[in-house]
């Protein structure tokens, strides 16, 4: 993934907690709070062998007791796609950029509004509207601040956890699929989410048509435009798209379950859906570059 160099960048959409400290407070309710790329898997997880359950969320707010927000080093780094073809942080806020560009777009075009949400960078531990999280929760949308929340070293733990090929197309899968989260909480379709578990699920439901979601973002990230009329994203290549399939194959409740959990597969459990699932809602996004393909709610088949 390349981006053009002489697109400015807008760094407000990125609040830079990681020079911040502080205890968590209550943890996130995973179960009905915050939705991660793959947050509740490893919650159902860590659940088998013996950790414990996150208590519910007291509504903490997006900065917590002790945080701060500083974003002088990115505003200083960070100012145009050329920093972004450089700098990991600039790559991230570029492609934060293109995808609410491209919802936005695409809000308007449909006669609604697209309210902006910053992503959080945090290390270690962070207070969320949802409550207090960890790195170990990995990327995760709160809707209850709208805000997405991630730790820069679950892209390293991609790799050497999971297995992942890794990639700043990879990084930008994981960013929209939250982004699809907000999306999905701007709409109502969050709303729907009645039954937490089990392999057709509301819970996989939504976080399939997050994939699609992503997806679609990614057939059109080349041609969303800019302030300035030009796209922040110059090319995404094929071997872009196969890292992401492969980090989909991943992240899949049977893959985790049997590589990071007792080995058995337990589709009761299931709350993102499979690897096969997670790759084809994926690929159905890509595709097509059309959301309303992204029905995950309104079909029996969801492979």
């Amino acid at each position: 993934m390349e981006f053009n160099d002489d697109v400015g960048l807008d760094t407000s959409q990125v609040q830079d907690l990681r020079s911040g400290g502080g205890g968590i407070g209550p943890r996130v309710l995973l179960g009905g709070g915050g939705l991660g790329v793959v947050g509740l898997i490893i919650y159902f997880v860590m659940s088998q062998l013996g950790g414990t359950h996150g208590s519910p969320a007291s509504g903490l707010g997006a900065v917590g007791s002790g945080q701060r927000v500083d974003n002088s080093k990115i505003a200083q780094q960070c100012k145009t796609g050329r920093d972004a073809n450089t700098n990991h942080d600039c790559a991230l806020v570029a492609t934060i950029n293109s995808i609410q560009g491209y919802w936005q777009d695409q809000f308007a075009r449909s006669g609604k509004t697209y309210r902006t949400a910053p992503t959080n960078f945090f290390n270690g531990r962070v207070s969320t509207g949802c409550g207090g999280a960890t790195s170990d929760t990995g990327p995760f949308y709160c809707p209850a601040d709208s805000q997405v929340y991630v730790d820069l070293s679950f892209f390293n733990e991609l790799r050497s956890r999971f297995g992942a090929q890794g990639g700043p197309f990879v990084e930008a899968y994981v960013l929209a699929h939250e982004y699809g989260h907000h999306v999905q909480n701007l709409l109502g379709t969050s709303g729907k989410v009645k039954s937490r578990s089990g392999p057709t699920s509301d819970s996989v439901r939504l976080e399939l048509q997050a994939d699609c979601y992503a997806g679609v973002w990614a057939k059109q990230a080349t041609t969303t435009p800019t302030a300035n009329g030009q796209p922040l994203i110059k090319n995404i290549t094929d071997d872009d798209i196969k890292r992401a399939l492969d980090t989909a194959a991943r992240i899949g409740d049977d893959f985790i379950q049997t590589k990071l959990g007792n080995g058995q597969v337990d589709t009761s459990k299931f709350t993102h859906g499979s690897s096969a699932q997670r790759e084809r809602w994926f690929t159905t996004g890509i595709k097509s570059g059309n959301p309303a393909n992204c029905d995950t709610f309104g079909t029996n088949n969801l492979g």
